[in-house]
């Protein structure tokens, strides 16, 4: 069999004794990312890492003059992974700016179409492309040693999951012939089908409009729903547990391991899955809806939530530029000065945002990614905030704000509990997602995707009951008619699969003057910004220790490439294409004539 990851494209070794490494594109993401390091392998460390994507693709250049009512179904197609998430967004947005609030119907289907597809996209990367990395087949190749141990070392939570040792769970992950691997692909299908219920379509929905949707809720439609959620919610059972033995295993195993991965704790979430009986899109009321969404909207700094305000969030968003390919805008118009509130908005603000690609020639020193650079500017610090691969940075302000309570979930102040009721096969299991003591690293990025899937469950267990509740008594209206105004800004927040997603668009003459998508990726993958602070996943690799136990000849990478797909890459969200007034390639002399001049 061959090995299953690829080692670096390029070698060299540099006057101070380091070695340059590249993988370029990084696999099993959706593509154009490169990591590009320097390893010192006489200290077993990443000493230098620098971050690059290498194509451009503009949405915020060709959305201009489009009708705003359009925004959704455009701004869909910037990802095939998660359009959806950046179609829920663009109508958040555009119902702000239109002044319409949804019927609180149509807002618990939106609720339960996304929470299918945070529990379809998290399933699907977790067991079938992160799991790859912590797989039999990855582990013999990278530290057999540490298979020799799994393989004699009992899983604590064998009754739970029905794996007896930690190398048999390795082995389940072995991608095409393990058990857990395949079956995880079933249950990909159930989450993909409960996503269609309620949006019409994956990934770009069919139902989904500013105002509500178009999803006609039946009692037949909320059964199907939830016989699929049901088998999930046991197959949540085993996973859970499943993971922790897995996960805590690599402590165990390979002491030091938690600094893989290990960053500052900057986490930043705008909050996921609105409360219908308290929102209302405004902007003036923004603070408290978004304090009422079952996902609790934050920034944690160094562990500490600094603020669970969307309007804070919103106002301290910056766009810096630095060492990707863009000249600066600071002698272009400004959109918007002042917020709804009379709060000053700051030029490098979304809003005020424009877009001038700047090609040029790869330069490590210099400019070396098409991905900006945003950054959460706390009145002293631009924050190089990342998503901690989306469910981490959701569930850490969460716990702290102790905000959410529906019995089927509750944070607590320090932590999260997650209540599942009873199954076919099981009784009612209790999960608690605990702060974690090792910080924001590689383990405990994807230690989160797994509570978080059991999270989604049970949050949506909670929407269906609340949409049944509206459907039986009557109230079966899931769209609110609307005007386009000539002129108006809206902002959109919510949490992709990956983290924040935030639309930010501004009208004018009835059209759109302005328009800038923010999702995850750029948040994660930007190179350095213009004060030289590296970006996420540049900070999280360069220091981190060498595991591995191949030398440099034969090494492939295992901890850099854990790291980096822990934050659950998604470029396509990262950077955008633009041809501008197009190009002739050849003009013919008649319209007759062939192509060749034949």
């Amino acid at each position: 069999m061959t090995t299953i990851i690829p080692g670096a494209s390029s070698k060299s070794t540099d006057a101070d004794g380091l070695v340059e490494m590249a993988w370029d594109p990084i696999t099993r993401i959706v593509g154009s990312l490169g990591i590009y390091t320097k390893i010192d392998f006489k200290q077993k460390e990443v000493v230098e890492c620098h971050s690059t994507s290498s194509i451009f693709r503009g949405y915020s250049i060709f959305m201009k003059g489009k009708d705003p009512r359009d925004a959704h179904f455009i701004t869909s197609r910037i990802c095939g992974i998660c359009g959806d998430n950046h179609a829920t967004c663009s109508c958040y947005c555009q119902n702000m700016a239109y002044g319409v609030k949804p019927p609180n119907l149509g807002e618990w289907i939106v609720n339960l179409g996304e929470a299918a597809e945070y529990m379809f996209d998290h399933n699907i990367f977790q067991e079938n492309l992160v799991g790859v990395d912590f797989c039999e087949k990855m582990v013999s190749e990278t530290n057999p040693g540490v298979l020799e141990l799994a393989n004699r070392t009992e899983a604590p939570h064998a009754g739970d999951h029905g794996m007896k040792t930690i190398g048999d769970i390795m082995r389940s992950l072995n991608p095409f012939t393990g058990e857990f691997y395949r079956e995880a692909l079933q249950v990909s299908r159930w989450t993909r089908e409960m996503f269609c219920l309620m949006e019409g379509r994956h990934v770009h929905p069919s139902t989904l409009y500013p105002g509500g949707v178009g999803t006609v809720a039946t009692i037949q439609l909320m059964t199907d729903y939830i016989t699929r959620l049901m088998r999930y919610v046991e197959f949540m059972k085993k996973v859970v547990p499943m993971h922790d033995d897995l996960f805590d295993f690599f402590y165990e195993a390979l002491p030091g391991y938690e600094k893989v991965g290990l960053r500052r704790t900057l986490l930043g979430c705008w909050g996921s899955f609105q409360d219908p009986d308290v929102c209302n899109f405004a902007y003036k009321d923004m603070e408290k809806w978004g304090r009422a969404m079952f996902v609790t909207p934050g920034v944690v700094v160094d562990g500490k939530l600094v603020t669970t305000s969307l309007v804070d969030i919103n106002l301290g968003i910056r766009i810096l530029l630095g060492s990707s390919y863009y000249d600066d805008w600071t002698d272009q118009e400004m959109f918007v000065k002042k917020d709804p509130l009379g709060n000053p908005v700051d030029r490098r603000h979304p809003w005020n945002q424009h877009t001038n690609p700047h090609p040029q020639k790869r330069n490590m020193d210099d400019k070396y990614s098409w991905v900006m650079s945003p950054r959460w500017y706390d009145g002293t610090d631009h924050l190089a905030l990342d998503t901690g691969g989306g469910p981490l940075a959701r569930l850490w302000p969460t716990a702290l704000a102790g905000l959410v309570d529906i019995g089927y979930v509750k944070s607590t102040g320090h932590s999260v509990q997650i209540n599942l009721p009873k199954t076919v096969l099981k009784g009612p299991v209790s999960f608690e997602w605990k702060i974690p003591v090792h910080g924001s690293n590689t383990i405990e990025r994807n230690r989160a995707r797994t509570y978080f899937q059991a999270y989604a469950a049970a949050c949506a267990l909670h929407f269906a009951e609340k949409a049944l509740v509206e459907i039986r008594a009557g109230r079966t209206k899931t769209w609110e008619k609307f005007e386009v105004p000539d002129e108006a800004i809206g902002c959109g927040f919510t949490e992709a699969v990956r983290g924040v997603l935030s639309h930010h668009m501004v009208i004018r003459d009835g059209k759109i003057a302005n328009y800038h998508p923010y999702p995850p990726t750029p948040w994660n993958a930007n190179p350095r910004d213009s004060y030289g602070t590296p970006g996420p996943y540049e900070d999280a690799v360069q220091g981190q220790p060498i595991f591995e136990e191949n030398d440099r000849d034969h090494f492939k990478g295992i901890d850099i490439m854990r790291t980096v797909r822990s934050f659950d890459p998604c470029l396509p969200c990262g950077v955008h294409m633009y041809l501008g007034e197009g190009k002739t390639l050849e003009k013919l002399h008649s319209p007759t004539q062939s192509v060749t001049g034949e």
